[in-house]
């Protein structure tokens, strides 16, 4: 079967919405043709003019790119301008152009979240939230001999997750009854006869984005021709999703120590520090890329240090000020260690589809500047 380009654009949307982007962000498509067929596709940070060098020379037909080609309103595309020189090399290769940009910054497992588990961080929590998913409780009904395929369904799917816990249900024993009337093909029972048969009503809580999901899931599992089920709206306002994560060190560091963690962590020659370098600091703020004006955000939850990139003169001085150390590790390397996540989620995430695409990650990027 062809793939086509507007088929990773969709699984793509399933990992980091569009509705999660910032509004002065321009993700999804820059470039290229949705049904245009791909057998090879590429993560990158940037499009630069090594990046789409790369492109052409492996055989890559899709470029995913964190950075939107065009972040910023367009009003023309010439082969002379720098944006408009590699718009005109992708079309005439044949290359699309999908950013990831935002809406993986903020996307649960996306930017923020592999920066905080790759600094070893426990009890996180979003720094700046821009989304919250709703929760609703389904109930179902089902013969207790399939009570068991049902569970197991619910909660492979996404149902029934409280905190750390997953395939979480209540289930209660009761009689079920019931009259087939013409034309039906009834699991159990006869045409124009009341059944009685005894059912569990299983309970269980699911986000309302993963209610697709699971309604599929349990219809494939359930026995019954017409599944009895009932979907309750709860006011519990969770899963918090949004940009910058807060989190607790393993253990208390001093500010050069875990600068030097940083360092080691990103693989990054140089960070830049501000702040005292003698007091154990144990909670700390993360954000990729160019965090610094969240750092109100991160002193508000306790946070001691912000670990982000692009730190300017004045914010550093406001944190300096308000009592709040930081740590600049550059825009490329908090946000570079995602790429390879992003190939593992997303191969996961096509397999799953039936999609056979082969995914690579640039190798030709780098910092746009030297530590000399």
């Amino acid at each position: 079967m062809s793939i086509i380009a507007g088929d990773i654009a969709r699984v793509l949307e399933q990992i980091a919405p569009s509705k999660m982007a910032e509004k002065w962000d321009n993700c999804g498509w820059q470039v290229g043709d949705p049904e245009a067929a791909v057998k090879k596709a590429m993560l990158a940070l940037d499009v630069t003019r090594e990046v789409v060098s790369e492109a052409e020379a492996t055989g890559v037909q899709m470029i995913i790119s964190h950075h939107p080609l065009f972040l910023k309103g367009v009003k023309t595309i010439r082969r002379d301008s720098q944006a408009g020189g590699l718009a005109y090399r992708l079309i005439n290769a044949g290359i699309g152009v999908y950013s990831v940009h935002t809406s993986l910054d903020s996307a649960p497992g996306g930017v923020n979240d592999i920066l905080a588990r790759a600094l070893e961080l426990k009890e996180i929590e979003v720094l700046h939230p821009v989304e919250f998913d709703r929760l609703l409780k389904l109930v179902v009904f089902v013969p207790a001999e399939y009570a068991g395929k049902v569970r197991e369904a619910l909660g492979g799917s996404g149902a029934g997750w409280i905190g750390k816990y997953s395939h979480c249900t209540f289930n209660t024993i009761g009689t079920g009854t019931f009259l087939p009337m013409e034309g039906s093909n009834p699991f159990i029972g006869t045409e124009g006869r009341l059944e009685q048969v005894e059912e569990v009503r299983i309970e269980t809580v699911i986000r309302k984005s993963d209610l697709g999901q699971v309604l599929k899931a349990m219809f494939e599992a359930h026995p019954y021709e017409e599944v009895a089920y009932d979907l309750y709206p709860l006011e519990n306002a969770v899963y918090a999703q949004g940009l910058g994560r807060v989190g607790l060190l393993p253990e208390a560091l001093t500010l050069k120590a875990l600068a030097q963690k940083v360092k080691s962590v990103l693989n990054t020659g140089t960070v830049r520090i501000g702040g005292s370098g003698s007091e154990p600091i144990q909670k700390i703020a993360v954000c990729g890329g160019s965090g610094a004006d969240l750092w109100p955000l991160a002193r508000q939850k306790g946070a001691r240090v912000l670990v982000t990139g692009d730190v300017r003169y004045h914010a550093a001085r406001d944190m300096l000020e308000a009592g709040m150390s930081f740590i600049d590790a550059g825009h490329f390397a908090t946000e570079k260690l995602a790429l390879s996540a992003l190939k593992k989620n997303l191969a996961q995430a096509l397999e799953k589809a039936g999609l056979e695409v082969e995914i690579i990650v640039a190798a030709s990027e780098a910092e746009p500047w030297e530590h000399v």
